[in-house]
């Protein structure tokens, strides 16, 4: 038991250009994620806290939406009744 203990740190390699590329592109591809993440958020309070200003400042819903325009015309096709020939 007298045998002496090697408790120095293992080397370890540098690492490699392409090992640092790929480090930094993981680092930065989380950091987009999180961007996202906040994008996605933070517009939802916004809208939301909106919405009820617009809706304490006494004004109907109907006041605040604008008047549309006259109705596109949708063109419908006649149905053609196919007869089974027996």
């Amino acid at each position: 038991m007298s045998a002496e203990l090697d408790l120095s740190p293992p080397e370890v390699p540098e690492p490699t250009f392409l090992e640092s590329l790929l480090r930094c592109g993981l680092f930065l591809g989380a950091i987009f994620q999180l961007i996202c993440i906040l994008a996605v958020i933070l517009p939802m309070t916004k809208g939301h806290d909106q919405e009820e200003t617009e809706s304490s400042d006494g004004k109907a819903p109907e006041q605040i939406k604008k008047p549309k325009g006259p109705a596109p015309q949708i063109r419908q096709k006649p149905k053609k009744e196919s007869k089974k020939k027996r």
